[in-house]
């Protein structure tokens, strides 16, 4: 089979289409026909093997992932032995990011608990762009940030994946006041999905603003966390999902003491895969989300394509489609 393979660390020239072998499923896994995938920070991170945290997690000086590649949406081919959620022929998808990767491929084996029924409502990259941003979103908005309808919401990064699917998540909960943080070329798209103000980060630092908000999704996090709190109402909740070490490393162990001393709450995503795919399922299918898809992109594309998401150009999420 083809798959984008990664040997080593660095630019988008490190990786490359290649024939590998094909993979038999194990006991409680099944098999995979990727019809789809989508790029996301995982993957941006892992090519360039940055921040150092990546080389802690997935080998020091070179990769132990070989096959990038975290969201998936395909066709079950094959079951494994003791396999009672899926059969040959079912339509699925899921994050595969904490069972080894490999997406990037037209075939990968997952464990059955890590995918769930592909809304027939979708198509393969609709789905594929669903696991991983709608996690990050749902659980940044209402698990941590306890989302309120009557609340004033900012979500900064709002033209990427899980700013375009946060948005909508808000306005499903009856959310009405939104601000979106992004380059102004993506505010056609982002008005469209239902974002009232929006402020291009390359004019105005929303910081500095004299607005305050209930709530703030950060999926950039480029700054001290003390910025943030000039722009967060006394009670407010800030929630990150992921940005630089520093910034996020600030948030870990201050966000106790910023409580104690501010009265507003801090809060880092720790990402649950896959938890919340049957809230998202009931939302598609209620036509109250629909993923902005940036692509599709082929498979040999992939390289290029990474680059390009890593330069925050894109539109929702980035999709593959595997043929």
């Amino acid at each position: 089979m083809k798959a984008i393979v990664l040997r080593k660390y660095g630019s988008s020239d490190v990786l490359k289409l290649q024939e590998v072998e094909k993979p038999q499923p194990n006991e409680g896994e099944v098999l995979v026909k990727v019809e789809a995938t989508a790029i996301n920070d995982w993957d941006w991170n892992l090519m360039r093997g940055t921040p150092f945290y990546i080389r802690l997690l997935c080998g020091l000086f070179q990769p132990n992932i070989s096959i990038p590649g975290a969201e998936i949406a395909g066709r079950v081919e094959t079951v494994g032995d003791n396999v009672t959620q899926f059969k040959a022929g079912d339509a699925v998808y899921g994050d595969i990011s904490e069972c080894g990767f490999g997406g990037f491929a037209e075939y990968v084996c997952v464990p059955e608990t890590v995918l769930a029924l592909k809304p027939e409502s979708i198509t393969y990259g609709e789905a594929t762009a669903l696991p991983h941003a709608a996690m990050l979103a749902v659980q940044g908005l209402v698990d941590e940030g306890q989302i309120q309808p009557e609340q004033k919401v900012l979500i900064n990064g709002a033209g990427g994946g899980v700013g375009t699917l946060g948005v909508q998540i808000a306005k499903s909960i009856g959310v009405t006041d939104i601000t979106g943080v992004d380059s102004s070329n993506k505010f056609q798209m982002m008005r469209s999905l239902g974002f009232g103000q929006m402020i291009d980060y390359t004019e105005q630092d929303f910081t500095q603003s004299k607005e305050q908000y209930d709530l703030i999704l950060d999926t950039k996090t480029n700054r001290s966390i003390f910025n943030y709190l000039r722009v967060l109402k006394p009670q407010g909740t800030y929630v990150t999902v992921g940005g630089t070490t520093p910034s996020l490393l600030q948030a870990l162990f201050l966000g106790p003491i910023i409580r104690l001393l501010t009265q507003k709450n801090v809060r880092l995503v720790n990402l649950k895969p896959n938890k919340d795919l049957n809230y998202i399922n009931k939302l598609v299918i209620a036509g109250h989300i629909k993923p902005v898809l940036d692509g599709p992109y082929t498979l040999s594309e992939v390289p290029e394509m990474i680059q390009y998401f890593g330069m925050g150009k894109h539109k929702g999420k980035v999709v593959i489609a595997i043929k």
